[in-house]
């Protein structure tokens, strides 16, 4: 354990070598197949869209200034359940961060809610499913709310598919979204569906909590350490799966990249897109974490700069691991860094959380986690003092996930 005042980058690795190395045993999925629902060989979501999940965010600065005035407006006209808080000490979170949370008029129990939608990024509708729901419940995890009260589905049936199709293709993509839920705990009991150009599919996370039942993500201190809960490369993997149907793409990757790497990688995506962060979530609370937010569409850099801005101390954040899916960083190189995966702003679609952590707890939590969940979660980074940005270093050190092939396992 690190005992300095802060931790350097060459103690952030000696901390992150403490973590065990082990990784689940699960058995590589079966893909989808059209012709198993009689649908055409050649039927894909994918091409029901030009983008692909989370990758299709409005740019961050871009964003910023869309929504100012919504921010005016928040700080301006109060609502009764603004009063009800400000009587109860109880704080209300709104624009810019991963969930709002609002005082209600009745007691003191606060709503936290979050919306999320987005358009298909694989091919297997029912993991589709999943994925969407799993993202839309990360926003709640990233402020620590474990349990979820209820779920609305938002979804676009595209103009594209025939009848044959959409009969076919959305009901296994509501079953996916619906099992998801369940895994969490929660019911989906309504939403809306529209007709719609491209296929999109999301909803909307609600919970009714205690003021102990949530992290207000702007405690962060000088020392601290990064903890990331899922590796990165979720657009790269699902782009190159892609490709390997197109030779012009194909042929700027095969060299550093096999198709059974690719296709692993792909369905590694899928395995990760599709976890909860709930156990993430959980475990804040038991290690004191000092803020979270979850990793989508603005990459990690994009994330940890948003979590760093809400800080109420003069810290800043620096990354110097990258967990990336296995040979995904050499995909995105040889494709000249299309991706700008190294630069920390690949689109993640349903990542991990990045949570700030004591170092002297984040080993704890990573242990933990793996324990419990079978998977691997990283410390990346560290807390300085500074100007509330963050910043990756110059030459990253690439964490190759799984460190190690093994036949017939996933990780």
């Amino acid at each position: 354990m690190v005992d300095n005042e802060t931790v350097s980058g060459a103690a952030l690795q000696a901390v992150e070598l403490e973590v065990g190395s082990g990784s689940p045993h699960l058995a590589l999925n079966k893909p989808f197949d059209p012709e198993e629902h009689n649908l055409d060989p050649s039927f894909r979501l994918t091409k029901l869209t030009e983008l692909k999940g989370c990758g299709c965010k409005v740019p961050q600065e871009t964003l910023r200034k869309l929504l100012e005035g919504l921010v005016d407006d928040q700080r301006n006209s109060p609502s009764s359940s603004y009063y009800a808080g400000q009587q109860l000490g109880l704080p209300r979170i709104g624009i810019g961060m991963d969930s709002s949370v609002t005082p209600i008029r009745h007691g003191s129990l606060l709503l936290v809610q979050t919306t999320d939608f987005f358009y298909p990024l694989v091919d297997d509708p029912y993991v589709m499913g999943k994925i969407a729901c799993a993202n839309v419940l990360s926003d709640l995890y990233a402020m620590g709310v474990t349990e979820c009260d209820n779920m609305l589905m938002i979804l676009g049936v595209s103009q594209q598919m025939n009848d044959k199709e959409r009969d076919t293709v959305v009901p296994i993509m509501m079953k996916g979204f619906r099992d998801c839920a369940y895994e969490a705990g929660t019911n989906v009991t309504g939403g809306q569906t529209v007709k719609n150009p491209w296929l999109t599919i999301g909803g909307v996370a609600t919970s009714v909590c205690q003021p102990n039942e949530y992290l207000i993500p702007d405690s962060a201190v000088i020392g601290d350490v990064l903890v990331l809960t899922k590796p990165l490369g979720i657009q790269v993997a699902v782009n190159a799966y892609q490709w390997l149907d197109n030779p012009d793409q194909w042929n700027k990757i095969k060299l550093v990249v096999s198709d059974e790497d690719v296709r692993k990688a792909y369905l590694r995506a899928m395995d990760s897109m599709s976890r909860l962060n709930r156990v993430a979530a959980r475990l804040m609370h038991k290690y004191n974490a000092h803020g979270a937010t979850d990793v989508t569409g603005f990459g990690i850099l994009g994330h940890a700069s948003n979590l760093a801005k809400n800080q109420k101390n003069e810290v800043s954040f620096v990354i110097h691991n990258l967990p990336v899916i296995s040979k995904m960083a050499s995909v995105d190189k040889a494709c000249g860094s299309r991706f700008r995966l190294m630069q920390g702003y690949c689109a993640e679609t349903s990542g991990g959380l990045l949570i700030c952590l004591p170092r002297e707890q984040a080993t704890a939590f990573c242990k933990d986690i793996e324990k419990q969940e079978g998977y691997q979660a990283w410390i990346i980074g560290i807390v300085e003092k500074g100007n509330r940005t963050a910043r990756i270093i110059d030459k990253p050190r690439v964490i190759e996930v799984p460190s190690k092939e093994k036949d017939g396992e996933l990780w």
